[in-house]
Formats: C-alpha cells, sequence, structure tokens
C-alpha cells in the first residue's frame, strides 16, 4: 500500500473541509450549517465526476465533501433539535436539484460561434437521469436516517461524553445506506453484482473514514454552543 500524493491530499482536503465547516459554525452558527448543506451538496455532485486512484482503487472525488454534510447535520442535532436537522436535509436536497435543473437548462443555450467552455459545461452539467435520480433518492433517504438515528441513540446515551457513539452509529449506517442505494439505483444491471458490492464497499469504507474522523469536530461544536461561543446570524 503506497502512500502518495493523493492520499496526502484526501487527508488535506478532510482538514480542510473539518476547519470549514467549524468556521461557519462558529462564526454563523446554524445559518452556517445550512449554507453549508448546500454547498456540499452541490460541490460533491461535481467532485464526483473526477476518478483518481487511491491506494490502488479507482475511486470519486466528493466523499469528503459529502460526508460533511452528515457532520452538519450531527451537529445540528446536538445543539439544536430533530426539526432543524431535518429542515437543514431539505435545504441540500433543494441545492441539490435546483443546480440539476438549472444547469441543465442553461446546456440547452446555443453557444456563440467564439464560446469555448460550452462543451466542458455540457461534460459536467448535463444531467443523466438515473444517476441524478439516484443521488437524490439516496440523499434524501440516507440523510433522514442520519438524523433519525442520532437523536434514537441521544435518547440512550444522553450524556456530551457519549457523542461518539450517536454521531458514529448514526453517520456510519446512514453512509452505508447512501452508498448501497446508490450504487444500486445508478448502476444495476450496469455491472455484474460483484462489481457493484466492491464499488459499495470502496466508497463506503472512505465515507467510514470521514465518520470516524469527524467525531472530534461535534465534540468541539458542542462545547463551544455550551459555553456561548457560537455566533448565531
Amino acid at each position: 500500500m503506497h502512500f502518495g500524493f493523493n492520499e496526502m491530499m484526501w487527508f488535506a482536503v478532510l482538514i480542510v473541509n473539518f476547519i470549514i465547516v467549524l468556521a461557519v459554525y462558529r462564526f454563523m452558527g446554524k445559518t452556517g450549517l445550512f449554507v453549508w448543506m448546500a454547498i456540499a451538496s452541490i460541490l460533491a455532485n461535481i467532485q464526483v465526476l473526477k476518478l483518481v486512484d487511491f491506494f490502488g482503487w479507482n475511486i470519486t472525488l466528493g466523499n469528503v465533501l459529502y460526508g460533511t454534510s452528515f457532520l452538519a447535520t450531527d451537529i445540528i442535532s446536538e445543539n439544536y433539535s430533530k426539526e432543524l436537522a431535518h429542515k437543514s436535509v431539505w435545504v441540500g436536497f433543494f441545492a441539490m436539484i435546483s443546480m440539476i435543473i438549472l444547469m441543465t437548462l442553461s446546456c440547452l443555450f446555443i453557444p456563440a460561434a467564439d464560446d469555448f467552455v460550452s462543451d466542458h459545461m455540457k461534460a459536467i452539467f448535463t444531467v443523466i437521469p438515473r444517476v441524478s435520480f439516484a443521488s437524490l433518492v439516496a440523499y434524501l433517504i440516507s440523510q433522514n436516517h442520519d438524523v433519525w438515528a442520532y437523536h434514537f441513540w441521544m435518547e440512550k446515551f444522553p450524556d456530551t461524553k457519549f457523542i461518539f457513539i450517536r454521531n458514529n452509529l448514526s453517520t456510519m449506517v446512514s453512509q452505508l445506506i447512501d452508498s448501497a442505494i446508490f450504487t444500486t439505483i445508478a448502476f444495476a444491471g450496469m455491472y455484474p453484482f460483484g462489481v457493484l458490492v466492491q464499488i459499495i464497499i470502496s466508497t463506503y469504507v472512505l465515507k467510514w473514514l470521514v465518520a470516524l474522523f469527524d467525531t472530534g469536530c461535534v465534540y468541539i461544536a458542542a462545547s463551544w454552543f455550551k459555553k456561548g461561543k457560537v455566533q448565531e446570524m
């Protein structure tokens, strides 16, 4: 297993994403997390188009950024309420579907003779209906499950010291649901069953790592909130 440039970049991107999430929460409160849900939902669906080598696997980007949307809902669940967490999920969904509709319409325009961007835009934003549908369905089901599961485990282990239990048990299961639903809807019939399983496992492992590493961020956000250090907008 070779630890090369892509592997170092992946961990660097992980840290940068965590810093940004904590920063928007520290200085914008729950509003900042709502904004982040929209950002993560849109950009993760663009990043996923890029394929890179990671420890010998061919993986798509976007797993880290998409994983931080679960971090955002967990912080909202921990510090506010289940209702607000569910609302943040719908903010991300609205952002995703708005991007799909608006960018698809943009790609329908006939480009000028001097245009040099249109083909690149079409390559990125032309909608593959099945993949887009898979992304939307997986997002809604997995994110809403994450919110439900977080509060389920919060009732079982309400003390702050048990954040790691509710954060990991909710997110790690939700990430598995997300990977399984997306891969099945998007690629069933296109690849043999064994390949589908490999895709699910490889994508889930990366999302699992994000869920494992983001636990400290939830503790930090909870501490800030209790100490009144969060600036709400």
